[in-house]
């Protein structure tokens, strides 16, 4: 053997093993908060050494518009999406930027947490109920109690106008044949305050404000257990939701990767890392969070995230009259 071909195999032996250990790369655009998004990438990373995540993290709001200017100058960055809300991914689905893929996973799920095609798939529940502060003279269990004269202008809520949260409450709580629109009609003559964000009804009711109001699970059950003076309450007739879903883009530059993505997080080790997070895992299998009924005993209230997309705005433009005239 001459020595330049035994210069050639000594290069060749030390390039081949660097190349095995080339990784594919997946770019996420995500609204989870940094710390969780952070988790979220750390152990997905972990159970896929090849794979190495890219991430973009914003509100769903700043994200969905960044992307969309892109998306509008032929631009596709993000493989992946995991954003707020499923009524979001509908308008992706209806404008086909949304690879349908059938997760194996998907068995595990309620059939109204996906998308039935695959073109994506609810994560985690983040729900809505009520919140009441520890020296309030009432103790309501279901939404109905809000417009009873004992509550006159003692309720607090998130704005649908603020609040994607807020909106799908509202399409959720009107298309009940026990509540409908007669309910905000009530809840508005009862005096209920509607505005801004989650946020500003923890800071009402925590203070006493108002001592009662319409929250996001996770922020009255954390702030509670970290001494605020304050409960969070499961209505009788069901709460409302949002599954922060996972979807692929059709033109994404790795489906091969996004596909194992979706179905980590979809995954018992996914749903345990919620679980870890804080919040109530998509699910049945896993567990609740500390300060959770069991998950038997938390009633979800239907919701159709396509009808919702349909009649947002009419929901907006109505819910605004009734509130601000």
């Amino acid at each position: 053997m001459t020595v330049k071909k035994t210069l050639l195999l000594c290069a060749a032996s030390l390039i081949f093993p660097l190349s095995a250990l080339a990784q594919d790369v997946l770019t996420l655009y995500t609204s989870q908060p940094n710390k969780d998004a952070q988790m979220t990438v750390d152990a997905f990373e972990a159970a896929n050494p090849n794979i190495k995540v890219e991430w973009v993290r914003d509100g769903t709001t700043q994200l969905m518009t960044k992307l969309r200017a892109e998306l509008s100058s032929g631009v596709v960055k993000p493989d992946v999406l995991l954003i707020a809300d499923s009524v979001t991914m509908e308008s992706m689905v209806n404008e086909g930027y949304l690879l349908p893929y059938v997760s194996p996973e998907r068995d595990q799920y309620e059939n109204s947490l996906y998308s039935e095609e695959g073109y994506y798939y609810g994560t985690k529940l983040i729900t809505t109920g009520i919140v009441r502060h520890k020296q309030a003279p009432q103790h309501p269990t279901d939404w109905a109690d809000f417009v009873k004269p004992e509550y006159k202008n003692q309720v607090s809520m998130p704005s649908p106008l603020y609040s994607g949260a807020a909106l799908i409450h509202l399409a959720t709580l009107t298309d009940d044949k026990s509540l409908g629109w007669d309910y905000f009609e009530q809840l508005h003559a009862n005096g209920a305050m509607a505005q801004g964000g989650n946020g500003g009804v923890l800071k009402a009711v925590a203070s006493g404000t108002k001592p009662y109001g319409v929250i996001v699970d996770f922020l009255a059950i954390r702030e509670a257990a970290k001494g605020s003076p304050i409960e969070f309450i499961f209505p009788k007739t069901g709460v409302t939701m949002v599954t922060e879903p996972v979807a692929i883009m059709k033109e994404a530059k790795n489906k091969a990767a996004a596909k194992r993505f979706v179905d980590f997080l979809l995954s018992k080790e996914g749903q345990a890392l919620v679980l870890e997070q804080g919040y109530l895992p998509a699910r049945r299998d896993i567990g609740v969070p500390e300060g959770f009924p069991k998950r038997e005993n938390i009633q979800l209230m239907p919701f159709d995230a396509a009808k919702t997309l349909e009649n947002s705005e009419a929901n907006k433009e109505r819910f605004s009259k009734i509130f601000e005239g």
